[in-house]
Parts: C-alpha cells; structure tokens; sequence
C-alpha cells in the first residue's frame, strides 16, 4: 500500500533529479561535518602535545636544579663561602 504513492512520485523526472541532488547535497554536508570534526580533534591533540612539552620542559627543569643541588650542609656551607650559590 505504502510502495504505490512512493513509485509514483519517484517515477516523475523531476523528483528523481530532486532526489539525485538532494543526495548530492547531503552527502557533501556529511563530508564537511567529518572533516570539521577530524580537524577539531587534530586540534585537541595538538593542544594536549604542547602541554605535554611544557610539562616535560618543566620537570626536566626541576631533574636539572635538584641534580645540582648541595649534598649536604658542608658542601651548603662551602658554597656559601665561595658565592657560588
């Protein structure tokens, strides 16, 4: 019952033009839908990189400082005195 109006209305040439670019019009929105969502996460990924690097820079950093450091209140003391410090 549902299929005899559908046949008819797909059988006009014009509606199955209507169709056809109706199609081609969706499937381009999909594509730039996906392709927005692909470049936002590359973004995300990007950004979480960055801050990856940052913390990293940061801890080497701190590695560097505590591998300086004086081993013990002598070796305080004698920096102290020579202004190394």
């Amino acid at each position: 019952m549902i299929v005899a109006p559908f046949t008819g209305i797909a059988a006009s040439p014009w509606v199955r033009t209507a169709l056809r670019y109706g199609t081609i019009a969706l499937a381009v929105c999909l594509f730039l839908l996906t392709l927005r969502r692909s470049g936002e996460r590359a973004g995300r990924l990007a950004e979480r990189l960055e801050t990856s690097e940052k913390t990293n820079d940061v801890q080497r950093q701190m590695l560097d400082a505590a591998a300086r450091r004086p081993r013990d209140r002598s070796d305080l003391a004698d920096r102290l005195r020579d202004g190394r410090f």
